[in-house]
């Protein structure tokens, strides 16, 4: 782009500030804070993370708390408060979002078939408890609330315009764009420059003697209304040829960035144009890119109806040495008197209400400005010349009145702080949309919003099929795959045996001890292992036994890893779990929840008090990693992190009882509201209800038990297919019946991070 285009940033990814962490933390976890604040100061942590601690109370995140996060992915927080619930670090580097949907599925679906989550668990280190949906989940967690959405679409239908006054619109047919374009709303290829016209403006044309060594896109099909857009910018310097490309960027039509090349020039370099363009001689001197590598590459990305957008684009196509016949020019779009051209900054401004190339940066975002034109061409094509003309763009043009008239343009700080901002309106502002992948009968608010690209399709499978080739075209997407829920009472049949089965595995039997025991010497040493619910005397065998049943699983696997085959009171002891149908796989599912990605980062301690708590945080330079302290779980970054700290405390210093975590704290929090009369006396047989028998016996492809496994593989190949930087949410909303509401299930990580804290998995 020539100089007097303009820029917001050196930076090649979309530029946002960083966060610090937030003012109000949970518990012990507040005396993290000023190492969380140092981190986020580490000049070598350039890669966005998530904090190993949600602080959300009793372990629940809100639907509106939701949308708090969603939002400040996508602005950063210059423009929208911090998340209240959990730490997003590095958010510039943030990359894209991506929000899978499992509706029909809850909470309880998850933990009765977690053995086949097994992607899922491992993968996603973070998760959280939902509240029972709403009537509109996908409208809450976006916040298109029900009471602002009429509000909001007479806004939008405005568009970002300023009142015009009635003079303007007397003088409208004298205005250059009514004069060439008429007062009617445009078709695309309306807007596409002819043949004569790119002739006229010096775009490079097949034929032409300048052009002789000019590649050309192979772009040749038949071009519609519905052609995809592309938005290009290029940065170029001076060599001693002349100018010569430094930097590309490709942006698709959702707003996202598909190509973004730094160049190295063939000929020498004269002038990098450093104030423009921001790029300098350490930036370009490791680039190994050639203009013969881009063209190529190009050529392969855009498909043959491509439309290309730009702002003075033949300066662009001439530094990529490129012909391409398809082009709308956002320089010329906007028509101006007397042959004139309006600046880039200028339109963004009085057009979008966006603010460009700010003069604090050095140099200008090449992936923002053809964002920028991509989004005026849009505009131009929604609302028509008429609603433009009326602006009186020539007006705005001189400072005076630009400045006089500025408090009526639309200000995106004054946007975004209204507390009923959706995640829709911060996309629009920042030129992007939405991708919203759903199966045909689904409908939605979302589905009909302005701002959405909606993508209906027959079958979840073909969902799938859809989002591996949208999602890379979108900053923000939402993908949501429809499963039959179990019927109410199957449903609750369930939870009830759910809640059994964690009972029953955080009991443990212990024996034979002598009819001399001391009872309250065995008291004190199985309550060394964590919280006792119940311990009662077993004497129905030949010598006693104890039925201890613990608070925690971990207490239990504790006692059981620490005690069986052990002398106790002059005899060895066994200690082990009842047997029962629903404890047979206990010590599959004990391992499995060890190798879950949420507690390989935590470990238990048993017996630990708020004095001892305190004494560790003033030794905490021996933890290193250590981010929270919450119950009796210490949460790390990692699990070696974890792991070195569980050997310091159960070694020789220290002395305590303890080993990695086995229960989720949202887990830990729902097992805890455990109604009496949902238990059972330990080792008494339950027979499974006929109703679940006949479902399980069926096998059929879409029985959630079968859903979760096949699904659970098939979101984890999609996952992996993700780009680097990816903000990725698996919502299970929870389920509603005559028998009374599910909670739903929230998992969340980011690609990058996620695969470095993760152990190989197989899909």
């Amino acid at each position: 782009m020539e100089p007097e285009r303009e820029r917001t940033g050196k930076h090649f990814k979309k530029g946002r500030k960083r966060r610090r962490a937030p003012n109000t933390l949970v518990g012990a976890a507040e005396a993290m804070r000023a190492r969380w604040e140092l981190g986020e100061r580490q000049p070598e942590a350039k890669k966005a993370r998530l904090s190993a601690i949600l602080f959300a109370e009793n372990c629940e995140v809100t639907h509106d708390q939701l949308c708090e996060l969603l939002k400040y992915a996508v602005l950063g927080k210059s423009s929208v408060p911090k998340p209240s619930w959990c730490q997003l670090f590095h958010q510039n580097h943030l990359n894209n979002v991506v929000v899978f949907v499992l509706q029909g599925m809850s909470q309880l679906h998850f933990y009765r078939f977690y053995l086949e989550f097994g992607f899922l668990r491992k993968a996603f280190r973070h998760k959280f408890r939902l509240p029972p949906p709403s009537s509109n989940f996908l409208a809450d967690i976006i916040g298109l609330k029900k009471k602002q959405a009429t509000r909001d679409q007479s806004k939008m239908g405005e568009g970002s315009l300023p009142s015009t006054s009635s003079k303007v619109r007397v003088n409208l047919q004298n205005d250059p764009i009514i004069q060439k374009y008429g007062s009617k709303k445009v078709c695309l290829t309306r807007c596409l420059l002819t043949k004569e016209e790119m002739k006229t403006f010096h775009f490079p044309l097949q034929g032409c003697p300048d052009c002789a060594n000019f590649v050309p896109t192979k772009c040749n099909g038949s071009i519609t209304d519905n052609s995809p857009l592309f938005g290009l910018d290029c940065e170029m310097c001076v060599t001693s040829k002349g100018r010569e490309l430094t930097r590309i960027s490709l942006v698709a039509e959702g707003g996202s960035c598909v190509m973004d090349e730094l160049v190295k020039p063939d000929n020498k370099i004269l002038d990098y144009l450093t104030s423009f363009s921001g790029i300098t001689k350490k930036i370009l001197n490791p680039v190994t890119t050639r203009l013969k590598d881009v063209q190529r590459q190009l050529k392969s990305l855009l498909p043959p109806d491509a439309v290309l957008v730009g702002h003075s684009l033949d300066l662009d196509l001439r530094a990529l040495k490129m012909i391409h016949p398809y082009v709308i020019d956002t320089s010329l779009l906007y028509v101006r008197e007397q042959g004139r051209r309006f600046k880039l900054k200028f339109l963004a401004k009085a057009i979008l209400g966006k603010d460009i190339q700010c003069p604090n940066r050095l140099g200008h975002d090449a992936t923002e400005d053809a964002r920028t034109t991509l989004e005026l061409a849009r505009y131009f094509l929604k609302y028509g010349p008429r609603k433009i003309a009326e602006l009186n763009l020539e007006a705005l043009a001189s400072h005076q009145e630009l400045l006089a008239t500025g408090q009526e343009l639309r200000n995106t700080a004054e946007v975004v702080q209204q507390p009923n901002t959706s995640v829709l309106e911060c996309l629009d502002l920042m030129g992007q949309k939405l991708l919203f992948l759903t199966r045909e009968p689904e409908t939605s608010e979302l589905s009909s919003a302005r701002n959405c690209e909606t993508v209906k399709c027959l079958s979840n499978k073909e969902v799938l099929e859809q989002a591996r080739v949208e999602i890379p075209l979108f900053p923000f997407s939402i993908v949501q795959f429809s499963f039959e829920p179990f019927s109410p009472s199957l449903t609750e049949e369930m939870n009830k045996r759910m809640r059994i089965k964690w009972t029953e595995m955080s009991t443990v039997y212990a024996g034979p001890f002598s009819k001399n025991c001391n009872l309250r010497a065995l008291k004190r040493l199985f309550k060394s292992f964590g919280p006792i619910r119940s311990m009662t005397l077993v004497l129905e065998t030949h010598q006693p036994h104890l039925c201890i049943q613990y608070e925690v699983l971990e207490a239990a696997q504790l006692a059981i890893e620490s005690l069986d085959g052990v002398l106790v009171e002059g005899a060895c002891i066994k200690v082990q779990r009842p047997v029962t149908e629903l404890t047979l796989d206990c010590n599959t599912l004990v391992n499995e929840l060890e190798q879950d990605s949420e507690n390989r980062g935590t470990i238990y301690l048993s017996g630990v008090s708020e004095t001892f708590k305190e004494h560790l945080l003033q030794q905490s330079n021996l933890f290193l990693g250590l981010e929270a302290l919450i119950l009796s779980s210490f949460e790390f970054k990692n699990f070696g992190s974890a792991q070195r700290a569980l050997d310091i405390l159960k070694g020789k210093d220290w002395k305590l009882k303890g080993r990695h975590a086995l229960t989720p704290r949202h887990l830990h929090a729902w097992l805890r509201g455990l109604p009496p009369e949902s238990r059972r006396p330990p080792g008494i047989r339950v027979i499974p209800p006929p109703s679940e028998q006949q479902a399980l016996q069926a096998l059929k492809v879409d029985h959630p038990k079968i859903a979760a496994w096949r699904w659970g593989r098939k979101i984890g190949k999609l996952y992996h297919s993700l780009g680097p930087g990816t903000l990725c949410l698996i919502l299970l909303p929870g389920t509603k019946s005559t028998h009374g509401s599910f909670s739903g299930l929230g998992l969340m990580g980011i690609k990058d991070e996620e695969e470095s804290n993760t152990p190989n998995m197989c899909l």
